[in-house]
C-alpha cells in the first residue's frame, strides 16, 4: 500500500483523516497554485521547498502532516496530478527530524523518478 494512504488509514483518527482528505479535495478541485488552504495546506521552504504539506491538529495536541507533491510531468495526464507522498505525526510543540524529512524526499524521488508514473 501506499505509504500516504497507510497513513490515513492507519495512524491517523477518524477526524482528522476526513479533515485531511477534505482539503485535498478541494486542492485537487482548484486551480492548480491557487489554493489558499487557510492554515491547512502549506507550501513548504528550504530543503522540502516543491513539497506540500497538509497540517491537522488531532486529539490531546497532536499534529498529523501529510506531504504532497503537484506533478506536472506525468505521462498520460493533461492536469497536474495531486500525489500523497507519506504522512508523519508529532507531539505538539517538537519538531520533525532532518532525517524524517530526508525520508520524505526520498519516497518523492522514488516516485519521480518513475514515468510513467505508480498511480494508486
Amino acid at each position: 500500500m501506499a505509504p500516504g494512504r497507510a497513513f490515513l488509514r492507519d495512524v491517523c483518527p477518524v477526524k482528522v483523516r476526513a479533515h485531511m482528505q477534505s482539503v485535498l479535495v478541494a486542492v485537487a478541485t482548484a486551480p492548480p497554485k491557487s489554493f489558499a488552504g487557510g492554515g491547512y495546506w502549506e507550501a513548504m521552504k528550504g530543503d522540502m521547498t516543491g513539497w506540500y504539506e497538509v497540517r491537522v491538529d488531532g486529539p490531546k495536541r497532536h499534529h498529523y502532516r501529510l506531504f504532497c507533491l503537484l506533478d506536472y510531468e506525468a505521462e498520460g495526464y493533461e492536469k497536474p496530478l495531486l500525489v500523497v507522498v507519506t504522512g508523519l505525526d508529532k507531539p505538539f510543540r517538537t519538531v520533525l527530524a532532518d532525517s524524517d524529512y530526508k525520508a520524505v524526499r526520498d519516497l518523492g524521488q522514488e516516485y519521480v523518478e518513475r514515468n510513467p508514473r505508480s498511480i494508486l
